[in-house]
């Protein structure tokens, strides 16, 4: 699994319910299920990996995040997570309010824009940068909605939320002392956990 999904399960209680957005092929809450025990369910609108997830035993609905969550209750999840999705959909604010209404602890995990390589890039090459964190070209990219970790908590601040833990970590590892310290320049991916204020 990658960096981000291994740290988030640090964060997830066992036997609690989960709710994955963007689920892709299911191997998170496969994951989850397997080593703790979660009641997992998982929102995608890729068929080929609808159909991975179910293969995993992973329970799927079919749902255009960009439509939001209104079929779902309130306080229906424990937590809800959405690893590397967030910055793909059509109103990332508006679907965070939906978020925080059906879950009460919210796990979001996105390539930070900020990032110093991100910004090197720009500045020497004068183009949009291409890297392991944003694989895309500017003209077929997923990722509509960029930003950094101070765009993000600015976000959340707006809308009364309580950011109840951060990580900034690169592709390969946990972080550095910089990434601590610094981390909209040094946290190439960013995980937050966040709840109603």
């Amino acid at each position: 699994m990658r960096l981000d999904l291994r740290l988030v399960e640090q964060w997830i209680k066992p036997g609690t319910q989960v709710l994955d957005l963007g689920c892709g092929d299911g191997e998170l809450l496969a994951h989850l299920r397997d080593t703790l025990d979660v009641l997992g369910y998982g929102m995608e609108i890729d068929p080929d990996k609808i159909t991975a997830a179910i293969a995993r035993g992973v329970n799927v609905i079919e749902q255009d995040l960009n439509k939001g969550l209104a079929n779902i209750r309130d306080d229906s999840f424990d937590t809800l997570l959405m690893a590397q999705a967030l910055q793909a959909v059509q109103r990332p604010d508006e679907l965070l309010d939906d978020m925080v209404r059906v879950a009460r602890e919210v796990i979001i995990t996105f390539p930070n824009f900020g990032h110093w390589k991100t910004r090197w890039y720009l500045w020497t090459k004068g183009r949009m940068p291409v890297s392991r964190a944003l694989p895309y070209g500017w003209y077929d990219t997923p990722n509509i909605h960029l930003c950094t970790f101070r765009d993000f908590e600015a976000m959340c601040h707006d809308k009364g939320l309580r950011v109840l833990d951060r990580l900034a970590v690169d592709q390969d590892q946990q972080g550095s002392g910089l990434s601590r310290l610094f981390p909209n320049l040094f946290g190439e991916i960013g995980i937050f956990r966040v709840a109603r204020g």
